[in-house]
């Protein structure tokens, strides 16, 4: 059994009203609620943490210190690309994450194909929408196997 972590950064509360064609129809709270019961009949453990604020993010980053938590399932969203305190608390809590992305960022806006996470993730999913957070859920438990 896997103690996972899921974080989403800023903007994706507004999930299932924000841009539905590139982000798709389901909520937040519904991507959270479908990944904890993949995660349970998967027999792994899933906490999950959103926030707009990026002070936050890295707290609760910070916070895995304390945890058993053995990787981290992290969509950064728009801090994908301008965040290199994010990436630091990455570096510095050292424990291992998979960067998530619904929309396929490299088939996006120049500025979005930049992201300072990639380099130092386990794996980068991205594209297929609330499938990419199962997909990731999948990659986590053979990483940690």
């Amino acid at each position: 059994m896997a103690s996972l972590l899921l974080i989403n950064g800023p903007n994706l509360g507004l999930l299932g009203q924000r841009e539905p064609n590139l982000y798709g129809a389901n909520t937040l709270s519904e991507i959270e609620t479908q990944l904890t019961d993949l995660a349970k009949e998967r027999k792994h453990e899933l906490k999950c943490f959103q926030s707009d604020a990026e002070h936050e993010l890295v707290k609760r980053i910070h916070d895995v210190t304390n945890e058993e938590v053995e990787l981290i399932l992290f969509n950064p969203a728009a801090f994908t690309h301008t965040s290199i305190v994010l990436r630091d608390a990455l570096l510095a809590v050292k424990v291992p994450f998979i960067e998530i992305h619904l929309s396929n960022v490299a088939a996006r806006e120049d500025f979005r194909k930049h992201s300072y996470f990639s380099d130092i993730a386990v794996g980068t999913i991205s594209g297929f929408g609330v499938t990419s957070y199962e997909l990731a859920l999948i990659a986590a438990e053979k990483f940690l196997e």
